[in-house]
Formats: C-alpha cells, sequence, structure tokens
C-alpha cells in the first residue's frame, strides 16, 4: 500500500511516499481503507519532535511510529473476531493520536477509539476532519465544566479547535463570543457564535464582556493579558504549553489562590465525552470548517502549509 512515511525528526521534508506492508486487524480492531485523512498541528508536532516532550511517547532519539495520521475517514475492509459495534462496509471517521497511521491507504485501529458512523448526505474528504480539533475542544469545554447559559470567549475561532468550540458550545447552550480577522467574521457567525470580535480593529483583551472561561485555540494569548477577561472564578486555557511552559506551571499554581485561574488540559479518555461528540457528528450538528486540500503525493506542501499557522479550520488530504 502507499502510504507517507517517515523514519527520523525533523522538516517536512523528512517524509516521503513509499510502498509499505497492508496492516491485518487484531481480534478488536477494524481493518479500514482510507479514503481520506488530514494534517493537522498534533501531526506537525509529532513529525518534528517539537516541544522535545513529545520525544519521551514517541520515541528517544528516533520515532516508533514510521506512518503518522491522527484522523481518517473510509470504509470498513475487514473486523476482528470481537468486534462488535461495525460491520464490513460500513462508513466512518475517527481519531487515532497515539497509535497514528492515518496516512496511507490502510489503517487499523481499535473500536473502542473515537470512531463515528459518517452521515450519509457527507463524503470522506468532508468527514476526515471531524475528530481531532473537536476532541480538543470538547475537552476543554467539559473539563472546565462550563454550563448552560455561561459564558464562553474563543480566540482563534477560524482554526480546526476553534471552530470546532463554537459549534460544540453553542449545542451545549453556552453564550459564545468568537475573535477572529476581518475576512472571517461572517465565517465564524454562520457556525453559531453569538458575538464576533474582529481583531483586526478591536483588542479583545480589553472587551467589556466578563467570561466564564476564555479559551485560546491558537496559543498567541496569555493568561496575564486575559485575566481581566475572567469572572471571578473563571478559567484561562490555551491549546499551547506557553513560553518556557508556563501554561502548564500556572495551571498548578494558579488554583492555590482561589480566584481566577489556569487551566491546563491534555485531551484524555472520556466515554461518556466521546458519545457525545460521536452523536454531534453522525446527527450532522457539527461540520468541520475545511481549508484546503492536497493529495498523498502531496503531503509534504500540507505540512508546510499548515506549519505557516494561516490555515483555515482544517486541511484534508486525500488517498
Amino acid at each position: 500500500m502507499r502510504a507517507a512515511v517517515r523514519d527520523e525528526y525533523g522538516p517536512p521534508e523528512v517524509v516521503g511516499i513509499e510502498e509499505a506492508d497492508k496492516p491485518t486487524a487484531g481480534d478488536d480492531e477494524l481493518l479500514v481503507r482510507v479514503h481520506a485523512t488530514t494534517v493537522n498541528r498534533t501531526d506537525c508536532g509529532y513529525r518534528g519532535g517539537q516541544p522535545f516532550l513529545i520525544r519521551f511517547f514517541s520515541g528517544l532519539p528516533r520515532p516508533k511510529v514510521a506512518i503518522l495520521g491522527t484522523e481518517f475517514a473510509g470504509e470498513v475492509e475487514a473486523i476482528g473476531s470481537n468486534v462488535m459495534l461495525f460491520g464490513l462496509g460500513d462508513r466512518v471517521c475517527g481519531y487515532c493520536e497515539g497509535t497514528f497511521g492515518a496516512h496511507a491507504e490502510y489503517m487499523t485501529i481499535r473500536e473502542n477509539r473515537l470512531i463515528a458512523t459518517i452521515p450519509t448526505d457527507r463524503s470522506f474528504e468532508q468527514a476526515a476532519p471531524s475528530t481531532e480539533g473537536s476532541h480538543y475542544a470538547l475537552s476543554f469545554l467539559r473539563r472546565a465544566g462550563v454550563q448552560h447559559g455561561q459564558d464562553v470567549l474563543i480566540n482563534g475561532a477560524t482554526g480546526a479547535i476553534g471552530s470546532a468550540a463554537v459549534q460544540i458550545a453553542k449545542s451545549m447552550g453556552i453564550n459564545v463570543t468568537a475573535v477572529c480577522g476581518t475576512e472571517h467574521v461572517a465565517l465564524v457567525a454562520s457556525l453559531g457564535a453569538d458575538r464576533v470580535i474582529d481583531y483586526m480593529t478591536d483588542d479583545f483583551t480589553k472587551d467589556d464582556q466578563r467570561f466564564d472561561l476564555v479559551i485560546d485555540a491558537v496559543g498567541k494569548s496569555s493568561f496575564r493579558r486575559c485575566r481581566r477577561l475572567l469572572k471571578p472564578g473563571g478559567i484561562y486555557t490555551s491549546s499551547d504549553v506557553g513560553f518556557l511552559w508556563h501554561g502548564p506551571l500556572l495551571a498548578l499554581i494558579t488554583p492555590l489562590f482561589r480566584g481566577r485561574r489556569v487551566m491546563f488540559v491534555v485531551p484524555h479518555s472520556d466515554p461518556e465525552g466521546l458519545k457525545y461528540l460521536k452523536g454531534l457528528i453522525e446527527s450532522g450538528e457539527f461540520k468541520p470548517v475545511i481549508d484546503r486540500r492536497y493529495p498523498l503525493e502531496q503531503i509534504v506542501d500540507a505540512y508546510r502549509f499548515v506549519e505557516t499557522g494561516q490555515k483555515i479550520g482544517n486541511v484534508v488530504i486525500t488517498v
């Protein structure tokens, strides 16, 4: 099978298209014929081994996994003897950080991972980016414990995480203020945001409203700048560890003062959360934003574009 393979950490050019062995489904696994996948910030981090801490999980001094890819959409071609939830021919999409393998024509995944059936009116390319950004976004919202009727500000509402957070928060009945650039105000409003702040004309950190949760989905702000936006007891969280890893450090320190605090989220298995997210995907309530598409043979170009930090929503790879 064709696959995007890398044997070392480094820039996009370490990835090349090669022939690889087709995997075989284990007893509790699905074998999926991949029709579409994505390149996202997570893939870029694991490919480059940055931040360096990643290498303690992905391999020192060389990566353990040669084929990356955390999101996929395709058809179930084979199932293990213990698989109960899916059948041959099912159209599925899913998320496989840790095991990876989606940047190839075939991959295997355990059926207890985040896997959802694809709505009949959605193509594989439309479904592939349904899980990574939404998984992170839901983790932020659930860990913060925000409830129906509360107020959330989302900075970076056009990225994969931010655009997912807007839609998921609205599905939970949360009041959403979103921050983006001028040319994307209409797009973000169409996702359901109650208010949209154009950061090119207004400094969102000086907004008069106060929030129960501030999500920096692009890691370009800070707790220091956003603290005044929080209600008493409000929470700030970011998708980035921050300069010198101050994000996790503040997450340890700020709760000691019982006021506004930082929360650092590492998404993990959450059965109830996964069930909720699968429902949104399968019902069509959540629809990922797609910036552009590349064929598998041009995956290096996709990596380069994602690393510009200019993508809107998701970058899809057709396999």
